[in-house]
Parts: structure tokens; C-alpha cells; sequence
């Protein structure tokens, strides 16, 4: 009788996805960087628009970007315009750039936060933590897109690892480039992740006339 009942229960029990959209979260276009950007600078949010601007950069994984420390990015005082950097999933490096916009964000908020090369990049406001956690990067990524109108649930923390690498794609064709850039051991991994096999066969149907 206990058995029945916990199947009946099982069988009305509510989906932990309904109502909500799974999937790839969609990246971001570049009015919609600019829109955030913007923003940040108006609310002069100085830890926010470092962490925003390197996320675009370094196209890291939530989990990566909340562990950098001071001295990942930074040589003798000064932002570097490349860091190199161990993935936590593969448990391999991965090198990314780090352009003047992003530099200058960075450097101000390691001033204004007055940050030593041993401390944590974007350490946590609780005390149980020493850097922020993946769930508030996802949070305070939750009010960037929100104060530009974009759905939360559609967009979230890997939306910026998946915003400037498709980008690359369009302007290069170089998925091998990609690939390093990204930090993916497969290349068959960068291929799903950019979806390009279906985009380069609506490209070349475009580019032929009959």
C-alpha cells in the first residue's frame, strides 16, 4: 500500500521544468553589450563592469571566472592583454585576450577594491566565501539583462562564454581558433556548441542562385 502510494505521488508530481526554457542560453548581441555596458558606467558599477567586460573576454565558464585570481590578470602591477588560465571541467589551460576597454575596467576595480595579486579577483561579500559563487554571478548577471529588457530565462551567466567566440567564427571560418579559444578538448564539441554546420549550409544556400 506504501509502494502505491508513493507512485501516485510520483505520477502527479510537477516537472522541475515545467514553464521553463532548457537549453544553450542564447548569446548576446552587440547593441545588447553596449546597452549593459552603458549602464554599469552610468551606475558606475566598477566590479560589475570588470567582471561583465572580462566575462565577454575571456569567455571562461562561470565556475572559472569567480576563481581568477589578482594574479591571473596581472603582471607587475598592470593588466596584462593576455592571461593564461586551468579549466576546472577539462583540467586544461586555456589562454584568452584581454582588449583596452576590459583592461581599464579591470585595473579600476582591483584599485578601487584594493586588491593584492594573492586576493581574489571578485571576492565575496559573505564572509563563508572567499570568492563570489557561481549562484551570485548568476543573480547579478540576472539584473544586467533585466535592466535591458532581456529574459532571464533565456539568457544567464554562459550567454557572455558564448557571445564573442560565434563572433570569431563569422569573421574567421577558423573553428580550430575557436576551439583553443574556448578551451574544448573535442573539436566536435565547438562544432554543437556553435551550431555552424547549419549556419554555413544556410550561408552557401543564400550565396547560390538557380
Amino acid at each position: 500500500m506504501f509502494t502505491f502510494q508513493l507512485l501516485e505521488e510520483a505520477d502527479f508530481r510537477e516537472p522541475w521544468n515545467k514553464g521553463k526554457l532548457v537549453g544553450q542560453r542564447r548569446p548576446l548581441k552587440l547593441k545588447e553589450i553596449w546597452g549593459i555596458r552603458i549602464r554599469l558606467q552610468m551606475a558606475n558599477r566598477v566590479r560589475d563592469l570588470a567582471m561583465f567586460n572580462l566575462a565577454i573576454d575571456s569567455k571562461l565558464r562561470g565556475c572559472d571566472l569567480v576563481r581568477l585570481r589578482v594574479s591571473d590578470v596581472t603582471h607587475s602591477g598592470c593588466v596584462m592583454s593576455r592571461a593564461n588560465v586551468m579549466q576546472r571541467k577539462t583540467g586544461q589551460p586555456v589562454q584568452f585576450e584581454i582588449t583596452e576597454e576590459t583592461q581599464a575596467s579591470v585595473s579600476a576595480w582591483i584599485t578601487d577594491a584594493a586588491l593584492n595579486a594573492s586576493n581574489y579577483l571578485f571576492p565575496s561579500r559573505i564572509r563563508a566565501s572567499a570568492h563570489l559563487s557561481t549562484r551570485q554571478y548568476s543573480r547579478i548577471a540576472h539584473r544586467w539583462f533585466e535592466s535591458i529588457g532581456l529574459d532571464p530565462s533565456i539568457y544567464g551567466t554562459h550567454s557572455m562564454r558564448r557571445t564573442k567566440a560565434p563572433l570569431i567564427y563569422r569573421r574567421t571560418k577558423n573553428l580550430r581558433a575557436v576551439q583553443l579559444l574556448l578551451g574544448h578538448t573535442k573539436l566536435e564539441s565547438t562544432v554543437r556548441y556553435l551550431g555552424v554546420e547549419v549556419d554555413d549550409a544556410l550561408e552557401l544556400a543564400e550565396q547560390t542562385e538557380i
